[in-house]
């Protein structure tokens, strides 16, 4: 029997999910956590086989950072991402975490049923098109973005100054500085509105 806890902020998600989970013989959902934090003391109280992880949590923590904090504990546990955002940031922060695989809320019900049977057994799950994507990154390394350039690129849409962009990352403003000069080259832009105007063309942040 595969147990699995649901990490959603939604109670109609939530229970749309139980109801399709349930309906499979080998798959048994043994709770469901409204809250990052909630995620995190769930998993360990309840050891399931795998946990479903929503990125966008309302108040708290996120989903990645719930999976961060999750797998500093039980680095074994796998987490699978289920969600609605599909930006290369939220892509490559999660799996950065320590996902096991991202689907898309989208995804057809036998696809997510091979999905969390894959993920068990320690296959990386993907939906289509964030495994195209993926690959495409792969054969570009050299333009694709690490995982705290991504997070740094997302800040810098909201306008933060360097320092405010080293207080929010714990990281110092030199260091920001080198962040920055290194997405300015793999994006090929020298201004902080170039760099953003074609993140968001290419979806790389929401």
């Amino acid at each position: 029997m595969i147990t699995v806890l649901l990490v959603d902020d939604h109670a109609v998600v939530r229970a749309g999910l139980r109801a399709l989970l349930d309906s499979q013989p080998d798959i048994e959902v043994v709770g469901e956590a409204e809250t990052g934090e909630d995620a995190v003391t769930m998993t360990a109280d309840l050891s399931p086989a795998l946990v479903t992880m929503d990125l966008a949590l309302g108040a708290g923590i996120d989903g990645v950072e719930a999976i961060r904090r999750i797998r500093a504990t039980r680095p074994d546990q796998p987490v699978l991402v289920f969600t609605t955002y599909d930006t290369d940031a939220d892509v490559v922060r999660a799996l950065d975490a320590g996902a096991i695989g991202y689907l898309l809320k989208d995804t057809a019900p036998r696809e997510l049923f091979a999905a969390i049977r894959g993920a068990v057994a320690g296959q990386s799950m993907l939906s289509p098109p964030v495994a195209a994507r993926v690959l495409d990154k792969m054969r570009r390394p050299d333009q694709a973005l690490t995982a705290r350039e991504a997070e740094l690129l997302t800040l810098l849409a909201e306008g933060l100054t360097n320092k405010e962009l080293g207080r929010r990352l714990h990281i110092s403003e030199a260091t920001v500085k080198t962040h920055l000069a290194h997405i300015y080259t793999k994006l090929g832009v020298d201004t902080r509105a170039a760099a953003v105007s074609i993140a968001l063309r290419r979806d790389g942040i929401r």
